[in-house]
This record gives C-alpha cells, sequence and structure tokens, in this order.
C-alpha cells in the first residue's frame, strides 16, 4: 500500500482543468454550476494558488479549493478518489489549504459539505471540523447554466 512520502500536493495549472473536471465526475459528490473549463480557469485566473491537487504515482488523487476572499478563508470540491480514500490524501489536502490560510494572516476556515453526504461529515469531523446548524446558505443564480 502507498504511503504518504509518495503523496505529492501542488497547485493546480490551466492544463489540469481538463483532468479535475473529469476527476470531480468520478470523486466528488454532487456537481456545481463551475464545474466547466470556464470556471476552472476563473478560479486559477483569480486565484491561482486556490486549488490543490493531491497526486500519488502520477495520478490524481484528490482535490481541494482553498479560496481566500481577503475576509475569510473558505474550503470546496474536498474530493478524493475511490481508489485512495482513507489513506491519508484528504488530511493532507486540509492541512496544505489551512497552510495557506495562515500565510495570508486567515483566522477560520469554513467548508461547503452537502447535507446528505454522510461520508464527507465524518472526514470533515476528523479534520477537527465542525457543523454550524444555526447558519443556513443562500444562494442565487446569477447565470443561466
Amino acid at each position: 500500500m502507498p504511503g504518504m512520502d509518495d503523496l505529492h500536493i501542488r497547485a493546480a495549472e490551466p492544463a489540469d482543468v481538463p483532468a479535475v473536471l473529469a476527476f470531480w465526475k468520478a470523486a466528488a459528490e454532487g456537481t456545481s454550476v463551475s464545474d466547466d473549463e470556464a470556471g476552472v480557469a476563473g478560479l486559477l485566473e483569480r486565484d491561482p494558488g486556490a486549488l490543490l491537487l493531491a497526486e500519488r504515482g502520477g495520478e490524481l488523487a484528490g482535490t481541494v479549493i482553498a479560496g481566500f476572499d481577503g475576509w475569510r478563508c473558505h474550503l470546496y470540491r474536498l474530493a478524493v478518489h475511490p481508489g485512495h480514500r482513507r489513506r491519508g490524501v484528504g488530511t493532507a489536502l486540509l492541512a496544505a489549504a489551512e497552510q495557506r490560510f495562515a500565510a495570508f494572516g486567515g483566522r477560520r476556515a469554513d467548508a461547503m459539505v452537502l447535507n446528505r453526504n454522510e461520508r464527507a461529515h465524518h472526514a470533515w469531523h476528523a479534520g477537527g471540523y465542525v457543523r454550524q446548524e444555526q447558519w443556513s446558505r443562500w444562494v442565487k443564480p446569477l447565470a443561466a447554466g
């Protein structure tokens, strides 16, 4: 079984966009209005270090978006390929995201997690994150799609 020493975490580059989109279809729970080439390319242009990729043996094993808007630290798209789960990939991605936030002076990170994704709830809890029942997400689509 591969160990943590062969896990490499790096920022995504524009050439990674097609592979990331294909990866999310296989490994992520649910879809987003931004799950297209323009959406991911826009993220990389605006915040080049936000999309972190975990690779093992040259294969994409996991992703997380660690966005900082100057005020808050937001986590999205923590996804680990089913063949790499329970091997520390998610933990390593969260640690890299938290290091990124600390470098910006971030004080608290929050995550978008689907209510129905029970497996993710356990992973976030194991990472030290706590669900806040008093908050709800309010959304408004800004574009048709």
